[in-house]
C-alpha cells in the first residue's frame, strides 16, 4: 500500500493531485451544520498544500439523481473548508466541465480547487462500466494525467464500499495512494478481524436486525460477547417469547434471532430493563419496566439503568470493543441516557475502543462525550460494517489495501 506520505517523499510541488474526500455533511439554511467530516479531511489536504501541490478535491453530497441539483451543491462546503484551512478555496461550477478545466489549469502551487458534486454526473454511480470509466477519465484529465505528474489520493473511507468513478475507476488511471483517513481505518479494522486482543466485545444497536444481520453472522464466532440494544433488541426479545408492545419489531426476523440465540446462548447479552413511553415525544411520560414486561400500549425507546450497569460490567475487562448503533432514540433527551451510559462504559475500558461511525459517532457529538476518550471513531459506518462482514470493498481493493 502506498500512502500520501510516500507521495510527499517523491515531491508534489507543481503537480496536480486529485483527492477524493468525504465531505457529505449536513446542511441547514444553506450552511454546514456539522463539519466533522470536513475537519477530518484537513490533515491530508494541509500536507499536500504545504508541499506545494495543486490540489483538486472531488466529493459528493447527498443523493442527487445524476444531474445538477442546487440543494446538493458543495458551495457551502467550499466556504467552510476555506475557513477551516485558513486559505482560499476555489470552487468549480461543475465537476469536469469548462469551469473545472479552466480553474484546474490556472491553479497555483499550494492552491486548492473543490469540484462540484461528483454525483451531479450520471457516470459517477453508473452500473455501466463504460459510462463510469468515461467520467473517471475526465476527472483524471484534470490532473494532466500521469505523464504530467498527476496523482490520485483516496481519503474518503465512507465511500470505499462503492464502485463509483471517483472511488474506483479513477484509481486505475493515475498513480494512486491511500490518504491518512483510509490508512487509519484499515489499520483499525484489521485489528478487529485478525489477531484481536481479548476479551473482544461488540455492542450493536440501531433500528433493525436485518441491517446488522450480516455483521452479526460474521462477528459472532469471533467475539466473546455481543451486547444488543436499540430498536433491534425487541426482535431478539420477541424471539425469547416476550411481548414487546408497540416497540419496533421485525416479525420476519424472529426465527433468525431465535436461531442466533440458540447458536450462542452465552455470547448474546440482551437488555434487562427498558425505558418505555406511549410515543416518541419529548413530552411523553416515561417509565422503566423489565425487558420481559413491556406493556401492550407502550413502546421501548431506550435501554434502562439496570441494563447500562449490566453492559458496563461486561465491558469492564474488555481489551477490544467495537460499537455500532445507539441504544435508543438518543435524539430525544429523555431517551438518550442508555446510549450515553453505555458509551461512557465503552470509553472507560482500557483496550482498543472503536466507534463504528454513523449514528454512533453522531451520538458521541450530540451527547457531549469526549471523542478523544475512544481509540478510534470511524468516518464511514456502512463501509466499516461491510469490511467486518468480510466483503471486498472496491475502493480498497483498487488501492491494494484489501
Amino acid at each position: 500500500m502506498r500512502t500520501v506520505d510516500d507521495l510527499l517523499k517523491v515531491g508534489v510541488r507543481g503537480r496536480r493531485v486529485l483527492v477524493r474526500c468525504d465531505l457529505n455533511v449536513p446542511l441547514s439554511d444553506g450552511q454546514v451544520s456539522d463539519d466533522l467530516r470536513i475537519r477530518a479531511s484537513l490533515p491530508v489536504l494541509t500536507k499536500l498544500l504545504d508541499g506545494g501541490a495543486r490540489v483538486l478535491v472531488a466529493a459528493h453530497l447527498g443523493r442527487p439523481k445524476g444531474e445538477p441539483d442546487p440543494k446538493y451543491s458543495l458551495r457551502p462546503v467550499a466556504n467552510r473548508l476555506s475557513k477551516l484551512l485558513g486559505r482560499p478555496v476555489e470552487f468549480a461550477l461543475d465537476t469536469v466541465g469548462e469551469s473545472a478545466r479552466l480553474l484546474a489549469d490556472g491553479l497555483p502551487d499550494g492552491g486548492l480547487l473543490l469540484l462540484e458534486n461528483v454525483r451531479f454526473n450520471a457516470g459517477e454511480t453508473s452500473k455501466d462500466d463504460a459510462e463510469r470509466e468515461a467520467f473517471a477519465r475526465s476527472l483524471a484529465q484534470l490532473t494532466g494525467g500521469e505523464d504530467d505528474g498527476g496523482a490520485y489520493i483516496d481519503d474518503a473511507f465512507g465511500a470505499v464500499h462503492r464502485k463509483h468513478a471517483s472511488v474506483y475507476d479513477v484509481a486505475t488511471m493515475l498513480p494512486h495512494y491511500l490518504g491518512d483517513l483510509v490508512r487509519d481505518e484499515v489499520q483499525v479494522l484489521r485489528r478487529l478481524t485478525t489477531d484481536t486482543e481479548r476479551p473482544y466485545l461488540v455492542v450493536l444497536g440501531g433500528s433493525k436486525v436485518s441491517d446488522k444481520l450480516a455483521v452479526i453472522n460474521a462477528l459472532l464466532p469471533k467475539v466473546d460477547k455481543l451486547l444488543v440494544g436499540g430498536g433491534m433488541c425487541y426482535t431478539f426479545l420477541a424471539a425469547q417469547g416476550h411481548t414487546v408492545g408497540g416497540s419496533l419489531l421485525e416479525e420476519d426476523q424472529i426465527e433468525t434471532c431465535r436461531a442466533l440465540l440458540a447458536s450462542a446462548p452465552d455470547k448474546i447479552v440482551l437488555p434487562v430493563d427498558i425505558v418505555v413511553a406511549p410515543e416518541i415525544s419529548a413530552e411523553a411520560p416515561t417509565r422503566v419496566v423489565a425487558a420481559d414486561a413491556i406493556p401492550a400500549d407502550q413502546m421501548g425507546l431506550d435501554v434502562g439503568p439496570a441494563t447500562v450497569r449490566a453492559f458496563a460490567a461486561e465491558l469492564a475487562p474488555a481489551r477490544t470493543v467495537f460499537w455500532n448503533g445507539p441504544m435508543g432514540v438518543f435524539e430525544v433527551d429523555q431517551f438518550s441516557a442508555g446510549t450515553k451510559g453505555v458509551a461512557e462504559a465503552i470509553a472507560a475500558t482500557s483496550g482498543l475502543t472503536v466507534v463504528g461511525g454513523g449514528d454512533s459517532a453522531a451520538a458521541v457529538r450530540k451527547l457531549g462525550l469526549d471523542a478523544h476518550a475512544f481509540g478510534h471513531i470511524s468516518t464511514g459506518g456502512g463501509a466499516s460494517l461491510e469490511y467486518l462482514e468480510g466483503k471486498t470493498l472496491p475502493g480498497l481493493a483498487v488501492l491494494g489495501a484489501q
